[in-house]
């Protein structure tokens, strides 16, 4: 049984969360605020934290910042805040998705089910990738760049491991959004845009230049090892 973790202040949300996980084959773990949501994911390990960003005691953004100080666990962020900013801050910070509320509870557990098919299914084979810039492990998930670790979320190690098993290839943006996060997510192009940023960000030694993600304007992507 995969366990997930609720994090929210309202109780009503807390309680149809709680039933409807359950009743879809799901253990769950609530907290209604931020510090006893890090309490408890240290505790009680889990498959995934369901967070709401506005929290009593401390913003959800800074939860997920101290979250990814000693946790890789996907973080879907369920929130009020419609605003790309706020977004761009929970997934920059280590969030793996987003979602709105109001929300459907059927989007929510698409989104919970394409999360664990990005963190539970194992690799297929090891794939070791050497670049000028950094290297990566992808059976191991380890990247390292000019000697230092870089920290990935489970839904980036999905995307680079789609990319770098066919180097050089065009991958459409609609192969990668079905094959990260499902049939479902063919036509959210925007959804790449943020991460590829992330990605650059994190592991090109220009992210405005960059010379390993070659973006393919109105096409997809392609790596260049």
């Amino acid at each position: 049984m995969n366990n997930i973790l609720v994090v929210d202040d309202d109780p009503h949300i807390l309680k149809a969360l709680q039933i409807t996980l359950k009743a879809h084959g799901y253990g769950v773990t609530t907290a209604d605020n931020g510090e006893a949501a890090l309490l408890s994911a240290a505790q009680h390990p889990v498959a995934v934290v369901v967070l709401d960003l506005g929290l009593p005691d401390i913003d959800g953004t800074e939860v997920i910042i101290r979250l990814r100080e000693w946790s890789d666990v996907p973080i879907l962020v369920l929130s009020a805040r419609h605003g790309s900013t706020d977004k761009v801050e929970a997934l920059d910070a280590g969030a793996d998705d987003y979602i709105t509320k109001p929300f459907g509870l059927e989007e929510l557990l698409a989104r919970l089910r394409a999360i664990l098919r990005r963190t539970v299914e194992p690799a297929d084979e090891e794939a070791l990738v050497a670049t000028s810039s950094f290297t990566l492990d992808l059976s191991g998930r380890k990247a390292n760049r000019d000697g230092d670790d870089v920290r990935l979320t489970p839904t980036e190690w999905s995307i680079l491991d789609v990319l770098v098993r066919n180097p050089q290839k065009l991958i459409t943006q609609q192969q990668l959004l079905t094959e990260v996060w499902g049939p479902a997510y063919a036509k959210e192009s925007n959804y790449l845009r943020v991460y590829m940023a992330q990605l650059r960000r994190k592991l090109e030694p220009e992210p405005g230049n960059p010379q390993h993600f070659i973006t393919e304007p109105g096409m997809g992507y392609r790596f260049q090892p």
